[in-house]
């Protein structure tokens, strides 16, 4: 099952079970829509551990990542993974990817927390978050 809640300020993906023969085409999409995010989010991602992609599905994932890294850089402030097995070796593997705070856990709880420390700033406005605020 993959769904994507749009929480505010915070988006949950989630790619768990009951896994779906759809799972993969709904997982590209929900990563369509959240590259086209056009205004400050952090990402709750969780993973159980047992949907794969395709090598097409993986292909197509890698041209997201490519495709989306300047938009996504400029408006995702924080990102916290949750799956089964989560490693400080996976957390540095994204923290390549993407300069934005950072962790994979294995706990859903232990990732919400760490967004928690992020989500503030988001409500704070850009001239508290040290952005600069456009004028007309």
């Amino acid at each position: 099952m993959v769904r994507l809640d749009d929480e505010g300020v915070v988006l949950t993906l989630r790619f768990l079970p009951p896994y779906r023969s759809e799972d993969e085409r709904d997982y590209l999409d929900a990563l369509t829509k959240i590259g086209r995010r056009g205004e400050p989010f952090a990402l709750l991602a969780l993973f159980g551990g047992g949907g794969r992609l395709s090598q097409a599905g993986e292909r197509a994932q890698a041209l997201w990542f490519k495709a989306t890294r300047d938009q996504f850089e400029r408006h995702c402030v924080a990102i916290a993974l949750a799956r089964p097995g989560a490693t400080e070796r996976m957390a540095e593997t994204f923290r390549r990817l993407w300069p934005m705070p950072l962790t994979v856990t294995e706990d859903e709880a232990e990732a919400r927390r760490f967004l928690a420390e992020h989500v503030p700033a988001l409500r704070a406005g850009p001239e508290r978050r040290g952005g600069a605020r456009e004028t007309p």
